[in-house]
């Protein structure tokens, strides 16, 4: 006789087996009804724990027919159940949300505080609006003393005023951008702008200022072109010294009460480009300065030694100074970008004041992430205290009352409404001890405005 080899590719669910609990669950059956049919007894997928009972799926299909009158009848029901389900879980959903809606219209005036303070009225922007003003106005001198004397150096000068002139105008529109509100397109909001236009501020100094001021000079070399008095170019150079210094202090100051409020070091706050429009004010001035220095020193060696060879080596100097300083400002922000952890310090601070919730044994898979606007994106996965939780919501219950109420059942039909109840509720009560410890490790780390916890 030819053996029946097994069919793979086929499917069968009538001798699948089904949990009592699942027959009263999907085929709306009740413990007397499945008194009569045939069960089986199965090795407990538990470990140390007594064999189960199941039923074959075909008998429970055929005993719920038999009690619903028809298969269409039983599906009626299920869709019947479904519904009511869904509609009970969308008023609890309606609810949590109005409640969600009133938590952040009650914060929603202190977030317009916010951005006003970190918008072009803090003190990022009023640092870039100075240093557009005095730039402005040092590239329409500088242009005047290069239109006069014809200096290699000096033009130089001009277009690294012109370019920090744009490029700061980027950075005025980046931070005005960077604290508008989140939508549905930009779910983060936009915070990360400040990193973009300081990217571009990047890139535009590194191709105009650096490479027009290396073109020029070399120009200046190859083809050498006479010059007029310098008289009145170191007169705007020094005036322009005095200006940059000016805005270089102011962003110092801005940078150092950044780092003080940060708890960091000034050199750890400028390299992790924790207010990258501040840091490309900084570090053009910077080079401002010291190019306003060679440019001066190159132009008083032309004049002494009559050659142009210095006023055009002035010109390349200042370029490769330029491109320095565009690179480390491309690279920080590139960085920021890509997405960059918080310090480790403040990590640990931020998991031990979540460890220490009553609520949670562990946490694991933690990240901090640094959106930029000094805001944070915090996820962790959380070990719950199944015992501390039921502890909590059995002390919001009259323990007499539940007592007295399960004394009173005589059968599972009644055990099983009384359990489904409850364990809604402290599935609900999850949820709400996971807003509560939201709220509390925002309130005790304000730059936390993401906080993503999940349960293990």
């Amino acid at each position: 006789k030819k053996r029946i080899r097994v069919d793979l590719s086929a499917t069968s669910m009538e001798r699948n087996f089904i949990t009592p609990a699942r027959a009263m669950t999907d085929f709306l059956l009740k413990p007397d009804d499945l008194k009569s049919l045939k069960a089986t007894k199965r090795r407990s997928p538990y470990e140390n724990e007594p064999p189960i009972t199941v039923y074959w799926r075909k008998d429970v299909e055929a005993k719920a027919i038999d009690v619903w009158g028809s298969k269409e009848n039983l599906l009626k029901e299920l869709l019947k159940k479904e519904l009511e389900r869904k509609f009970y879980q969308q008023n609890i959903f309606t609810n949590k949300r109005r409640l969600r809606d009133y938590r952040r219209e009650r914060n929603t005036q202190n977030e317009i505080c916010l951005s006003r303070e970190a918008g072009l009225f803090g003190s990022s922007g009023k640092v870039v609006l100075t240093a557009v003003a005095i730039n402005g106005s040092n590239f329409l001198f500088k242009l005047f003393a290069w239109l006069y004397t014809g200096s290699h150096s000096m033009f130089s000068e001009s277009i690294h005023s012109l370019a920090d002139t744009i490029n700061q105008l980027i950075l005025a529109f980046g931070i005005h951008k960077s604290v508008q509100r989140a939508d549905s397109d930009h779910p983060y909001g936009y915070s990360n702008m400040k990193y973009v236009a300081s990217l571009i501020s990047g890139v535009g100094i590194f191709c105009v200022g650096a490479g027009l001021s290396v073109y020029h000079g070399i120009t200046g070399l190859i083809h050498p072109a006479s010059s007029e008095p310098f008289f009145w170019a170191f007169c705007i150079l020094g005036g322009s010294l005095v200006s940059e210094g000016a805005t270089l202090l102011v962003a110092i100051n801005s940078i150092r009460k950044g780092a003080r409020i940060k708890g960091m070091s000034f050199r750890e706050y400028v390299f992790r480009g924790q207010d990258p429009s501040v840091n490309v004010v900084l570090l053009e001035d910077m080079a401002a300065v010291l190019g306003v220095v060679v440019a001066a020193s190159c132009m008083a060696l032309t004049a002494a030694y009559d050659s142009h060879v210095p006023d055009a080596v002035g010109s390349i100097i200042i370029g490769g100074l330029l491109g320095v300083v565009a690179s480390f400002i491309i690279y920080t922000n590139v960085a920021a970008l890509v997405g960059r952890s918080i310090p480790q310090e403040l990590l640990e601070r931020i998991n031990a004041e979540l460890e220490s919730d009553v609520m949670i044994r562990a946490i694991h898979d933690v990240k901090g992430i640094d959106m930029g606007n000094c805001l944070v994106r915090y996820k962790a996965e959380l070990d719950f205290d199944g015992r501390e939780l039921a502890r909590s919501y059995l002390d919001h219950q009259d323990l007499n009352s539940l007592l007295q109420e399960v004394q009173q059942f005589k059968s599972i039909d009644e055990l099983e409404p009384f359990i489904l109840k409850h364990s809604e509720n402290i599935v609900d009560m999850m949820g709400g001890e996971i807003d509560r410890i939201e709220m509390k490790l925002r309130s005790k780390f304000p730059e936390i405005r993401h906080c993503d916890l999940e349960i293990l």
